[in-house]
């Protein structure tokens, strides 16, 4: 059984996306959950009796996006390891056709895009969340501060500004992945293409010329035996 070393990197980098895509999606549950289900990112917070509270709170449907492409993401690497590896598993060889390449490079480009929608979200979302706290609470000069301030309860802001940071990290992480994946689908797709050139060879007299493996000695024997003409 053999497989290819640039399929193998390539499933490799499907692993780390599937890895990435959690990280965020959970990140950011686990930030709107502590929150009590609101949305920090773009939001604007108020100081009242030593407390930090929430003064506007995005729509939820924002961080429901970020996590919703996150798992999507996560998914169909995890479905495609898993096809991949399966193949391997009960063929003993991984090949695919054109069509499958321009499928997945189809996909890739349709996360590349969303990946940096995400991204942007959630650095803007949280710088934004971040200059309102700078602004706002005495004594905060960076978004890390504020984790060891007190919040009105029932908000838990402990390690909100670590999770937004890991989210983001994960989510540009993915993006950069699957540029690679990108990368690697163009060259297996060139490599596809010139592997079918060489196949096919050249046909008709030029190639009768050079020995193309397709003529037999029956089709060249006119031209070098025929029969002698009669005196």
């Amino acid at each position: 059984m053999a497989i290819s070393g640039v399929l193998l990197l390539e499933l490799a980098l499907y692993a780390g996306c599937f890895c990435c895509g959690i990280v965020t999606a959970a990140s950011v549950t686990i930030v709107q959950g502590n929150f009590g289900g609101r949305c920090m990112l773009y939001g604007q917070v108020n100081y009242t009796a030593n407390l930090i509270g929430i003064h506007v709170a995005s729509s939820s449907s924002l961080c429901y996006f970020v996590s919703a492409i996150s798992v999507m993401v996560a998914v169909v690497c995890f479905s495609l390891s898993l096809y991949w590896l399966y193949s391997f598993c009960m063929e003993g060889e991984l090949t695919r056709e054109r069509v499958w390449i321009n499928g997945i490079m189809v996909v890739c480009g349709a996360f590349l895009f969303f990946l940096l929608v995400t991204g942007c979200i959630l650095k803007i979302g949280r710088d934004s969340l971040c200059n309102s706290l700078i602004q706002n609470v005495p004594n905060v000069t960076s978004c890390d501060q504020a984790q060891s301030k007190q919040w009105a309860a029932p908000l838990k802001g402990g390690k909100f500004y670590n999770s937004l940071r890991k989210a983001e990290t994960a989510a540009w992480v993915n993006f950069f992945f699957w540029l690679f994946i990108g990368a690697l689908l163009i060259f297996q797709r060139r490599q596809s293409s010139g592997s079918k050139m060489t196949a096919g060879g050249v046909s008709g007299p030029v190639g009768s010329l050079f020995g193309d493996p397709g003529v037999t000695a029956a089709e060249t024997e006119p031209f070098f035996n025929r029969p002698a003409r009669p005196q």
